[in-house]
């Protein structure tokens, strides 16, 4: 522990295998996933951030990351000065999301002057090439409720390096609970290890379903349905980024979302694969500036959820 922060050590073991399932009712048997939905894996080619100067970046992340959470809820204290206005239909933004996201960027590029940014309210920053190292950056997850005061938001920061994700760090500020995970090095919740749940009970199993207003009503409605009528309980808490924490902390069994941005997913994505868990290929094609659907679970219901997505 450092002025606060967690020191986590970095090291490079792989992760176990991790491979879809097909149902034998409530009981859980694994074969291999299909290749559209095979959950992401390590890699060893490619450019990568060498392991001090992640240790580096994972503290700097830790860190702003609390400040950000910090200055986002000094504005909840004045209403007024949230300034509420609406991108679309209920696509809520405030004055708080535009102020944290500046204090992540200028803090982050002052210690990293060569890294990229890109930001959900503020486009890319820098710019950068390919294999760059760059900061994905939510600065408020979950804005409607945010702007109502409910608790259900966060902060989500992740570093992308040649196309893949290295480093996620998601700061639930209304329970104070800061998750972090690098590429290798495991997930963690305030210092302690975490993991995702052991749940193969299709009944016994929660899943947070977003919705997107960039998918059709009725495609959200038939998800929600077959879950349902699988016996899983359904939830949906307004922040894709804490309900994939959440799936990492073994409180959630998955998430699936048929459109997210990089920004909402990637931190989230990490976390629940070094917590032992599931998450579809999402950086694909052009999927860090236009999104891509998402994915993520146990090991024992990754699967289902692959297969509900695809209509089967």
């Amino acid at each position: 522990m450092q002025n606060g922060v967690y020191q986590q050590r970095i090291s490079y073991s792989r992760p176990p295998r991790c491979q879809g399932a097909r149902r034998r009712g409530f009981l859980i048997a694994v074969p291999v996933c299909s290749r559209r939905h095979r959950p992401t894996r390590v890699h060893t080619h490619g450019p990568r951030v060498n392991p001090p100067e992640l240790a580096q970046r994972l503290h700097a992340a830790e860190a702003v990351s609390r400040d950000a959470g910090r200055l986002a809820t000094r504005y909840l204290a004045d209403p007024d000065a949230l300034e509420v206005t609406l991108k679309g239909a209920q696509d809520v933004l405030t004055a708080a999301d535009g102020a944290v996201e500046r204090l992540i960027v200028a803090t982050l590029r002052a210690a990293f002057p060569r890294d990229a940014f890109l930001g959900e309210e503020g486009g890319r920053v820098n710019g950068g090439g390919p294999d760059d190292a760059c900061w994905v950056i939510d600065p408020i997850d979950g804005t409607a409720n945010f702007a109502r005061g409910l608790p259900h938001w966060c902060v989500s920061i992740a570093l992308v390096v040649a196309g893949r994700t290295e480093l996620g760090v998601i700061y639930d500020a209304g329970a104070d609970l800061l998750y972090a995970a690098t590429r290798g090095a495991g997930a963690w919740r305030n210092g302690e290890r975490v993991s995702v749940s052991t749940t193969t009970d299709l009944a016994r199993a929660t899943v947070d379903v977003g919705y997107s207003s960039r998918t059709p009503v009725e495609a959200f409605g038939d998800l929600v349905t077959v879950l349902l009528r699988r016996g899983i309980n359904v939830t949906q808490c307004g922040s894709a980024a804490l309900g994939l924490a959440r799936v990492a902390d073994g409180r959630l069994d998955g998430y699936a979302e048929r459109h997210l941005f990089a920004w909402d997913a990637l931190a989230g994505l990490l976390l629940v694969e070094e917590a032992g868990g599931c998450a579809n290929a999402f950086l694909t094609g052009d999927a860090l500036t236009a999104g891509n659907e998402t994915i993520a679970a146990t090991p024992a219901l990754y699967a289902v959820l692959v297969d509900t997505l695809a209509g089967r």
